[in-house]
């Protein structure tokens, strides 16, 4: 990677671990340095995700570290191999948001995606409808042509879960299943796809009932990955109006961690949500009719 290019989400997750893995060992940076015969403001830049060290230089570093788990190794090689691959989501590179695009690696390499959601419908469950209807009615006005190449991004992303490529997660507050925030037959629409999707084997969605209390405004919506079969969170994000916020100090992950976990328990059962879905939806349609 150039000096001064933008990192990687790839190339921070490795600067992330080689950094973690060698706080751990009680090594310094000038010590990291001797280790792969270079400088310390190399070992500064790779621990940034600013520079991708060759394969060889993390084994040599996972080595002085004293890292010896097969799996970690080579996860971490993967990442160093694959630190510059190019994703589909970087032919809009020109369109979106380079946090937006981070966001899209991030969920496009995890194993786990969990996402608790107050307010809509997650985008990964949405319909291309609810979709249009959610981004066109934000505050800021966008063109006609941005909302639908916008819309077509959320479909890409959704092709992964559909296809069982990761196991996905949701727990979404009764009020976005209660209240639309469309049209009435967009939200038809969407709940009966909420139902079809949580009978995937890879889905789970539940709801977080309007008895829970004060539980749903504990924490504000967001979003944690997993990357390894282990299923530890080991980024958390958040959105608001401009950005998307990364986290991912091991004092926020176990946070948020406990929180969505408490959110799973709090919430109805994944059975016991599908049919309060399939209750609101018939009420919705009874009310169409």
């Amino acid at each position: 990677m150039p000096t001064g290019a933008r990192p990687t989400v790839r190339s921070r997750r490795l600067g992330a671990a080689l950094r973690q893995y060698r706080q751990a060992a009680k090594l310094d940076q000038p010590q990291a340095a001797e280790v792969i015969a270079s400088s310390q403001a190399k070992i500064s830049r790779v621990e940034s995700g600013h520079s991708t060290p060759r394969v060889i230089e993390v084994r040599l570093l996972l080595d002085a570290y004293g890292v010896t788990d097969s799996e970690v190794r080579s996860k971490l090689e993967e990442l160093a191999k694959h630190s510059k691959k190019q994703g589909w989501w970087r032919e809009h590179k020109g369109h979106l948001r380079p946090d937006y695009l981070d966001y899209i690696a991030l969920e496009d390499d995890a194993v786990h995606i969990r996402q608790w959601q107050s307010v809509l419908i997650p985008g990964l469950l949405q319909t291309a409808a609810y979709a249009e209807a959610v981004i066109s009615g934000g505050p800021t006005a966008l063109a006609s042509d941005h909302v639908a190449r916008l819309v077509e991004v959320r479909k890409r992303r959704q092709e992964r879960i559909a296809e069982g490529g990761a196991r996905y997660s949701a727990v979404i507050w009764e009020a976005a299943i209660e209240h639309p925030l469309a049209s009435v037959d967009i939200h038809r629409e969407q709940l009966s796809a909420l139902i079809e999707a949580g009978e995937r084997e890879n889905v789970t969605v539940q709801v977080l009932p309007f008895s829970a209390g004060a539980l749903v405004a504990a924490t504000s919506a967001f979003i944690a990955f997993s990357f390894d079969t282990e299923s530890a969170v080991e980024v958390v994000t958040m959105d608001d109006l401009m950005s998307t916020s990364v986290l991912e100090s091991p004092a926020d992950l176990v946070v948020f961690a406990n929180a969505f976990d408490l959110l799973c328990s709090s919430a109805l059962t994944p059975e016991v949500s599908a049919k309060l879905i399939q209750s609101k939806l018939r009420t919705f349609e009874k009310g169409t009719s």
